[in-house]
């Protein structure tokens, strides 16, 4: 039987040769925001083939957004400039689609980089004052953000419609708004992190208001026949923390704002989550969204093997598998598990002389005709 992993899917004016994505993975190597020679041989190597779409690590909307000093940005004309850098080669050279992911880490802002412990900044090492729904910190030992007023709303919904515009103007194919993993917008979100008392907090309506102010704005500014679509964490794993009838709930009004696809993962808000890690660990929340909501949904979270995603994709419960640590260890998955699967997908032109049906002394089966 055709492979369903490697089927083509369309999603407005873009289509996609196989269902493989390239997960939004932070690098921490940028300076003040902007891509350098790094993010070219990070972001060019998937474009050769590692899948059909190759996402952008979340991108930050404004400085204060920033996980890290060393995180990237789409705030600044240098950032645009640098990033667009990056794509123009990417498009040149490989054959995938790009989409970007963006985000504002909220509470979960100035830290060090995970490689170098991941602790809050102290004053001396660069540290900023983060924003958040509530003055509540991350965890024991974490900084406290500041309540974000009804101004400081109001402008972070212009970083993010500034920062879709420059993604526009960089060349994206595809956008992806970050609500998941314990940022900003997933803060809004969790009843753990929002314990406001105005129209963005109490309810899970009123908690949805600005994760949805964010996401129209996003779609009105983005074009039309461009994707849009959102990260989100299903569940925090924490008591009393959001669940996967809110997240429906939420998916059920994106939908309606015009909402491509959810990008499904879970966690990261709470210091305290106890999450069950196993292999495909977030596929049973996608697929309860996409039951619930018909939208098309992405599963991400120790996927690894050829077969397991196929599996998955063919039984209805993904549209897309998402590989993070997977790519990195083997930036061409999709020509290799295409291999195992009896399937066929893109090759960059200057990678041609590779492709198994160029070399019958090892590919036997696939000499050409």
């Amino acid at each position: 039987m055709a492979s369903v992993l490697f089927s083509p899917i369309t999603m407005r004016g873009m289509t996609l040769p196989n269902r493989v994505v390239v997960s939004p993975m932070c690098q921490y190597n940028s300076t003040d925001g902007s891509a350098n020679d790094w993010h070219l041989m990070h972001y060019g190597q998937f474009s050769l083939g590692c899948a059909g779409l190759v996402m952008t690590e979340m991108t930050d909307i404004n400085p204060v957004g920033r996980i890290s000093l060393k995180c990237a940005g789409m705030y600044s004309d240098d950032n645009e400039k640098a990033m667009k850098r990056v794509i123009d080669f990417c498009k040149q050279y490989g054959v995938a689609k790009h989409g970007l992911q963006i985000g504002h880490a909220g509470r979960k802002g100035s830290t060090a980089p995970p490689a170098v412990g991941g602790k809050p900044l102290k004053p001396e090492e660069g540290a900023w004052e983060t924003l958040a729904p509530s003055a509540i910190p991350f965890g024991d030992g974490w900084h406290v953000p500041k309540e974000m007023t009804a101004a400081e709303i109001k402008a972070t919904l212009a970083d993010y419609i500034s920062s879709v515009e420059r993604a526009e103007r960089v060349g994206y194919d595809l956008l992806e708004m970050h609500g998941g993993h314990g940022y900003l917008i997933h803060q809004f979100l969790s009843p753990l992190s929002n314990q406001r008392s105005d129209e963005y907090g109490g309810s899970l309506e009123k908690r949805m208001r600005f994760p949805l102010e964010v996401f129209a704005a996003m779609r009105k500014a983005w074009p039309a026949d461009k994707p849009l679509g959102v990260r989100i964490s299903a569940v925090d794993w924490v008591d009393g923390g959001t669940t996967i009838e809110d997240t429906i709930k939420f998916a059920a009004e994106l939908k309606a704002l015009g909402c491509d696809y959810m990008d499904v993962s879970s966690g990261q808000l709470d210091a305290r989550q106890q999450i069950p890690f196993a292999k495909a660990y977030n596929v049973p929340f996608a697929d309860a969204i996409k039951k619930a909501t018909g939208l098309p949904v992405m599963s991400v979270g120790l996927i690894t093997g050829a077969r397991e995603a196929e599996d998955i994709v063919a039984s209805g419960k993904s549209d897309f598998i998402v590989i993070g640590r997977g790519a990195m260890w083997d930036p061409r998955w999709a020509w290799h598990a295409a291999e195992e699967l009896g399937a066929e997908t893109p090759y960059a032109p200057r990678t041609m002389p590779c492709h198994p049906k160029m070399r019958p002394q090892i590919f036997p089966n696939r000499a050409q005709a």
